[in-house]
């Protein structure tokens, strides 16, 4: 049995992760995919202390990782199939093994929203995208739109400028909700035009992506926009789904949990995106990490 296992790795559970091991405590970190998590999308990270020119988001990641294994954590890569978090022992299910813990803390972050669009969901992969860093090498040359006006939106259409000849950002207000200085270096970046009070009521193709349809909200006028990518940039959605009937979470489906991560469930912590909370950044998921190791390491005490 472990002290405590972590599910996901990206900030918040490799934070964890380096706060447990270093803590004395047996620490498993159970990741799906890879770590990192969603830096990983990151083309540079600019706002995390440490990296005054910058530091690129898979990088960043690997950092986290290398560091948290260099303390004792053990990262295992599997899908988490099923939980049981409401008896004193928790266990964690994977495909083949099943782990017990005494604590758990969930870091499993959030992932991409969609359009909803059948014409998206059909080119998935053949011009639809929800990573910059990952696919915009693709598309060198060529037209794309950037759908949102966040700041993933913006970061997404200034990394995406580096190749594309155009950069449409499509957005359904007349006003952006991105950080003022990714507002301004997208309002100078002569590649990039904003299409304002507009949504995208289809994505035009049959085998590949030839332009988005799309429908001005204040006119209800339809109009094509010819490009060869559609990079959906409009938030995320907590990965709660297999543990919101048995922890409470808020409207949107996150984990609400108190200033020291504790959640409903007595042993129960959470971490990073999947928290309730106004901000979500590297630098908060890696700070809920360690507040969620040090509750759980006080649990552990009172529990002995």
């Amino acid at each position: 049995m472990y002290d405590i296992i972590i599910v996901g790795a990206g900030p918040a559970g490799l934070s964890a992760g380096v706060y447990a091991a270093r803590a004395g405590l047996s620490a498993l970190i159970i990741e799906r995919i890879f770590a990192g998590g969603q830096i990983a999308r990151a083309h540079i990270v600019e706002n995390y202390p440490g990296f005054p020119e910058g530091v690129a988001g898979v990088d960043l990641g690997l950092k986290f990782k290398e560091q948290a294994e260099r303390h004792g954590a053990v990262i295992e890569i599997a899908d988490v199939t099923g939980y049981d978090l409401e008896s004193g022992e928790k266990k964690i299910v994977t495909a083949d093994k099943i782990f017990k813990a005494k604590t758990v803390v969930l870091a499993m972050g959030a992932k991409y929203r969609s359009l909803g669009l059948s014409s998206e969901k059909k080119l998935v992969g053949a011009g639809v995208s929800y990573c910059a860093t990952c696919d915009g090498a693709f598309f060198k040359g060529k037209d794309v739109a950037v759908i949102g006006g966040g700041d993933t939106a913006l970061e997404d259409a200034l990394y995406l400028a580096n190749f594309a000849s155009r950069v449409y950002v499509v957005h359904r207000r007349d006003e952006l909700r991105g950080q003022k200085a990714l507002q301004k270096a997208a309002a100078e970046n002569e590649k990039i035009t904003f299409v304002w009070d507009s949504v995208v009521d289809s994505i035009v193709g049959d085998s590949s992506v030839k332009a988005v349809r799309l429908k001005n909200k204040k006119t209800d006028k339809m109009s094509d926009i010819a490009v060869s990518g559609v990079f959906v940039a409009i938030g995320t959605m907590p990965e709660t789904e297999e543990v919101k009937d048995m922890i409470a979470t808020d409207a949107a489906g996150y984990i609400i949990a108190d200033e020291r991560m504790r959640t409903s469930l007595p042993g129960v912590f959470a971490a990073g995106d999947i928290v309730a909370k106004p901000l979500r950044q590297v630098v908060t998921a890696a700070s809920d990490g360690a507040v969620a190791v040090y509750s759980a390491q006080a649990y552990i005490r009172e529990k002995e």
